[in-house]
């Protein structure tokens, strides 16, 4: 449309309030907006036209301009609502929900319930507890609930025919149904049903049914069960305490909308507040691209606040970061929705300003995650990684090991951490080499014989997994969904074994060769190979290549710490600054061993001379026996 019809048709626009649309040559709606007085408004896109790139993209593609009439500003909202949603225009600030944050989910489908975190609730006949926030306290319950009641850990498939339990049941932190003998089927089933009254939140009754089981064990004198029935009913209750502490009643019930509006779109975080607690997080996202669209922080708010509050319950007050145009519009819009007075506000200080603040920080980061580049290649590698080996979901979460050695000196390893495609620098761990025997006896008692030592790179790859995942059963995870050896079949049959042992053979292992980049599972005879240019491919070499080089640093560091060390420091009263003295003074630990009484005195003192004779005497005699 040319600008001058454009502008006659603006002319004979109605001063009332109500809804107008752009249309595109084939009638197809551009865009739909309110307005309080309808000529004065659609007149304001002619003179942002220059100044705005959204607008200059939109009057160029118009074709055709229509408007509704409405009886009061607030029917205008309504119909402008409705209009967006059925006609999907193309200028308009559409976002969409995207639930991710974190559950507790108790497997009630499979016989033997395990606990698990869990991104999204499904309707498979499983128990889920949440939404956690931050995802840091979901596994922290988890533990709890793992330490309380014994809920299984492992990824086992139990049958109750295993001939001893693993080393979770000896630390107490699982009933082990795995033995039927040790624990029956019915009364793992008491355990998980005291798990879900946990997360629940339902402690007072879980409180009342430990205090009656105690009793009950205690007439019947076992002290002992009795005992760690009442440790975990304190627990339960101090747990409730504190919650009630950090509660606050004050904030009462109301909604805080963050938001972060950059280049590629937008992310709304809205945090919803019941009885001044936080329940739940949602997130809304729109991607656009900028040549289309460039929207304001109001604009965004406000498409939000509409889509938002169409299908959900409108609390007393919602708390937004930015003041925008029509906010007593707002107000009335949704106080008609909630058949009840409702407040929009911009909290400047306090508690309140103090929840805005959270949800806008998490909408930053979430943006940041969303729409990096990086993020965009590594979604389609763990993608791609999930179908080469037939995983369940994509990898979320990777581990990989390596080892560094020379010639069986001063041998070590280290394990890194993928989460999402990013390393996790924080959660890297390097370990110093003890020597274990080829096969271990028991995954309860440490691998670490006295007589045989054996430091080869097998050995050693076993014996960082053993005890990697050790501590992952014992702090209740979190587990990887793919694990990475640095090496061939004899480092990925090594990794096994382990896993084997501690009742962890159902995570899937692979293990890639240097050079040819050959990738090895243990259910092919033949090596996998990837394209070169493969995105799976690029991002287990990564991580690789990270393993790799913690691996060879933690080496390096090592071997300078051993030259570094001296005889001399196993004399008592010789300390770094007396053995750098001694050392000068004499050339070498062969010049400080022919010293005598009188020269060690002018350099260390009487006492310090004697200790360092008697060393040496005593050192003598050892070698003469």
């Amino acid at each position: 449309m040319a600008i001058s019809d454009l502008k006659t048709k603006i002319n004979r626009l109605p001063e009332q309030p109500g809804v107008y649309m752009y249309l595109d040559e084939r009638g197809e709606t551009l865009y739909v907006g309110k307005a309080r007085v309808l000529r004065d408004r659609v007149r304001t896109y002619l003179g942002s036209f220059r100044g705005s790139p959204k607008t200059a993209a939109l009057i160029t593609e118009t074709h055709d301009l229509e408007v509704v009439v409405t009886d009061s500003v607030v029917e205008a909202l309504v119909l402008e609502s409705h209009l967006i949603k059925q006609r999907n225009p193309k200028y308009n600030v559409l976002l969409r929900d995207d639930k991710n944050y974190p559950y507790l989910q108790l497997t009630d489908s499979e016989a033997f319930p395990r606990l698990l975190v869990s991104r999204r609730v499904e309707r498979d006949g499983d128990f889920y507890a949440g939404p956690f926030l931050p995802t840091s306290f979901a596994r922290k319950t988890m533990v709890l609930a793992h330490r309380l009641f014994g809920i299984r850990s492992c990824n086992e498939i139990i049958t109750g025919k295993r001939d001893r339990p693993c080393l979770e049941y000896d630390i107490k932190r699982c009933i082990a149904p795995c033995v039927e003998s040790i624990c029956s089927s019915k009364r793992y089933r008491v355990a998980v049903e005291q798990a879900k009254l946990f997360l629940d939140g339902r402690n007072d009754e879980l409180v009342e049914n430990l205090r009656t089981q105690m009793l009950a064990e205690s007439d019947a004198e076992r002290f002992e069960k009795a005992a760690q029935l009442r440790d975990a009913m304190r627990t339960i209750e101090t747990l409730h305490n504190r919650q009630q502490k950090i509660s606050n009643v004050r904030l009462g019930d109301r909604d805080a909308v963050g938001i972060k509006v950059g280049s590629s779109g937008a992310v709304i975080q809205v945090f919803q507040m019941r009885n001044g607690r936080v329940i739940e997080r949602i997130e809304l996202a729109s991607e656009a691209d900028t040549s289309k669209y460039e929207a304001t922080e109001s604009e965004v708010v406000q498409a939000a606040l509409r889509q938002f509050y169409e299908v959900r319950d409108v609390p007393p007050e919602v708390h937004v970061p930015v003041k925008f145009e029509d906010d007593v519009l707002f107000e009335q819009w949704l106080s008609n929705r909630a058949s009840r007075r409702v407040r929009l506000l911009v909290p400047k200080r306090g508690e309140k300003r103090g929840l805005l603040q959270l949800a806008s920080r998490n909408a930053a980061m979430a943006y940041a995650e969303r729409f990096e580049k990086s993020v965009v290649a590594n979604k389609r590698a763990l993608e791609e990684l999930r179908v080469v080996f037939g995983l369940s979901r994509p990898p979320q979460r990777i581990e990989c090991f390596d080892v560094s050695t020379i010639q069986g000196s001063e041998t070590v390893g280290s394990v890194v951490v993928c989460e999402r495609g990013r390393l996790r620098s924080d959660e890297y761990r390097k370990f110093k080499i003890k020597g274990q025997q080829s096969k271990c006896k028991s995954s309860i008692e440490p691998c670490v014989s006295e007589s045989v030592k054996v430091q080869d790179d097998f050995s050693s790859i076993r014996e960082i997994v053993v005890r990697r995942f050790r501590r992952l059963l014992k702090e209740g995870g979190p587990f990887p969904d793919l694990v990475v050896v640095d090496g061939g079949k004899g480092q990925l049959s090594a990794a096994y074994d382990a896993l084997d042992d501690l009742g962890l053979a159902n995570l899937t292992v692979i293990g890639i060769a240097k050079k040819e980049e050959l990738i090895f599972v243990r259910d092919q005879t033949a090596a996998i190979s990837l394209p070169r240019n493969s995105q799976a491919l690029l991002l287990i070499q990564r991580v690789r290549d990270e393993a790799h080089r913690v691996a060879v640093t933690f080496h390096r560091r090592s071997r300078r710490m051993r030259d570094f060390h001296s005889e001399l420091d196993l004399i008592p009263g010789v300390g770094p600054h007396r053995r750098k003295k001694l050392l000068t003074n004499f050339g070498s630990l062969a010049g400080v061993r022919r010293a005598s009484r009188e020269e060690l005195m002018q350099v260390v003192g009487g006492s310090t001379a004697d200790a360092i004779l008697g060393y040496f005497s005593s050192s003598l005699l050892n070698q003469v026996r």
